[in-house]
């Protein structure tokens, strides 16, 4: 595997949480010296004649009224010396930052609004630790003991979602949270919030061009070095990587390379659809199919890199087009992430509104008509099976309804994990975080507060970070211009019903660019970057005999019922190697990263 490349961000910091009195300590902080007991080290800083401090990494843009502009340590100290904390609310790209305030003997930290940095903190004996990588923040504590909560939200998950972090007394921010932090401890609250809106911005048409320009511009301030940084774009052939690969290609004068990866398994190749995109704009494209024993040779590498546990096996393609974009010497590549959450481009979105028109059917054709002929069809019989889970989803309120499927509330938590361990589990913790986060805006419609749930749980807590770790493991910077903050000010102009009328997904976005992408690309239906390793278990017996070593190595980590491990290798053994697959492939990395680090268990 490749290293990092120098200069990724970085922000950490350790420091005490009372003597603010000493001066020494202050001038050790702003020294940055990672020897002293106490210190911050970042990409860059700023201090005052007061001896306040802030710490930065990322690549910031201050909001103006002429629009977003690049911004640096010392402009926004001096933001904070002007709005106090509402100066986190004009900061717009992707950011974290700590502010050491010693007047008011209090620190601030705080990660940008949809989570594009990770910022994880730790509180213990008096002395704060922050840093934007996991391992680090936990300086303080001596042999970190793992968190059994988070473990049932991996499974729950495949990841492990903010606010919670794989082990105990460590957290980390939700998107747009900022801590503050006193001799009184820590505190976290969210500082910003989305307000969608549902009334008519005007002329469709307009709005229309606007996304298109908006796009445009923000595929523009993403590759804004690209003279010196050679830029490229992921290319799967859907929506917005075809949106960010074809712009690039219209922005740099020498074009864009565009990186592509295929397999070579019915169902799962998107290759020809790159290829349409690529052929549409002139795009260079670099193909690579990826191969079982490529999965054999990079999953345990990929699966201990992570700072956490995590699930997603598309990681590793994107791993792989990172990788060969290295190889050609790109430093920056742009990754197509976002539009579905801002846009409406899941199906699950369009799948509620069957639930809502059923509940806004008169109480007798519910009740009597529907509800009574589904309870004298035969329970077994396929028409039945159907018509009972629609009942019970129909019945469970949103946000919960959108994990009906999940495994765990498919099945029972008791026969999966071990009884001593689930004594230490809330298993309705899922469903209340889920709840905090769609609750959470005003006044919004149940499209927009799916999208921001998505916001936080697909693209925060998963998609970036999993984008992220893989161009950070091939050594290449990645950026997300679908998540430009304009453009994510701009959709939430666009209303509901224009978003996903009836259940055409992304249709506005599509209006918005019909013309100017393939047609093919516009009808084409959502796939990504998924890796077909269930149905390549079934056929390839190193990844097979590899994956369930791991899947059943956690027979000894006091956590799973040894008989639950033995039978999902067996029903993927004997039955759909597809949903059982994804069982085979959690367990096996959790086992993967569990081995890899030194956890109290």
């Amino acid at each position: 595997m490749n290293k990092v490349r120098k200069g990724m961000p970085l922000l950490e910091a350790t420091l005490p949480l009372r003597n603010w009195s000493d001066a020494n300590l202050l001038g050790t902080f702003a020294e940055g010296d990672a020897a002293q007991p106490h210190y911050i080290h970042s990409e860059q800083s700023a201090t005052d004649a007061s001896g306040i401090i802030i710490a930065l990494t990322g690549h910031p843009f201050l909001e103006t009224n002429s629009g977003c502009q690049q911004t640096n340590a010392t402009e926004l100290l001096t933001q904070y010396q002007a709005l106090g904390d509402s100066f986190l609310t004009t900061i717009a790209g992707r950011w974290a930052l700590l502010l050491l305030d010693p007047q008011q003997e209090r620190i601030l930290f705080a990660n940008d609004r949809l989570g594009r940095q990770p910022l994880y903190y730790s509180e213990n004996e008096g002395t704060l630790s922050v840093c934007t990588q996991l391992r680090p923040s936990l300086a303080p504590m001596q042999a970190p003991d793992l968190d059994e909560q988070s473990i049932y939200h991996f499974v729950y998950f495949h990841m492990i979602p903010a606010p919670g972090s794989a082990y105990k007394n460590v957290q980390k921010l939700s998107m747009a949270h900022r801590g503050e932090a006193d001799r009184n401890g820590v505190r976290v609250t969210r500082y910003w919030t989305p307000k969608f809106t549902e009334n008519s911005p005007g002329s469709r048409t307009r709005l229309k061009t606007a996304v298109a320009e908006t796009l445009r511009n923000a595929v523009g301030r993403a590759a804004h070095d690209h003279a010196t940084h050679k830029t490229g774009a992921f290319l799967s052939g859907g929506l917005d990587s075809s949106t960010v690969a074809g712009m690039l290609h219209e922005v740099q004068e020498a074009g864009c390379d565009a990186y592509a990866i295929g397999f070579d398994a019915e169902g799962y190749d998107e290759m020809p659809y790159a290829r349409i995109t690529a052929k549409h704009f002139g795009i260079r494209l670099h193909e690579y199919y990826v191969t079982p024993d490529d999965v054999v040779t990079a999953m345990p590498e990929i699966s201990k890199a992570f700072e956490e546990p995590f699930g997603n096996s598309s990681a590793l393609p994107a791993y792989f087009c990172a990788q060969r974009a290295a190889a050609d010497g790109v430093s920056v590549l742009l990754a197509g992430d976002g539009g579905d959450e801002l846009f409406a481009g899941n199906e699950r979105y369009a799948h509620q509104k069957l639930f809502e028109h059923y509940a806004n059917l008169p109480y007798f054709a519910r009740h009597t008509i529907i509800e009574g002929l589904a309870k004298i069809l035969p329970a077994q019989s396929r028409l039945g099976r159907k018509a009972s889970s629609f009942l019970k989803q129909a019945y469970t309120p949103l946000p919960a309804r959108l994990h009906y499927y999940s495994f765990l509330e498919q099945n029972d938590a008791t026969q999966v994990f071990l009884p001593e361990f689930l004594r230490a589990i809330d298993t309705v913790r899922p469903t209340g975080l889920l709840n905090s986060i769609y609750h959470a805006p005003e006044g919004a419609s149940s499209l927009n507060r799916m999208l921001f749930l998505d916001w936080q749980i697909t693209l925060a807590d998963n998609d970036l970070r999993k984008v992220s770790k893989a161009c950070e493991m091939a050594g290449v910077e990645v950026r997300y211009p679908m998540l430009d903050d304009e453009l994510v000010s701009l959709s939430l102009k666009i209303p509901s019903h224009w978003k996903l009328p009836r259940k055409a997904l992304r249709d506005f976005y599509k209006q918005a660019l019909k013309g100017w992408l393939p047609d093919a690309t516009i009808k084409k239906s959502k796939q990504g970057f998924g890796l077909p390793f269930g149905v390549w278990m079934k056929t390839h017996s190193p990844l097979r005999d590899m994956a369930y070593e791991h899947a059943l190595g956690p027979h000894n980590r006091s956590i799973f019922n040894p008989r639950f491990l033995e039978e999902a290798v067996a029903q993927h053994r004997d039955g759909h190697a597809s949903y059982y697959g994804e069982l085979v492939w959690l367990l096996a990395v959790l086992e993967i990263w569990l081995g890899a680090h030194e956890v109290a268990r």
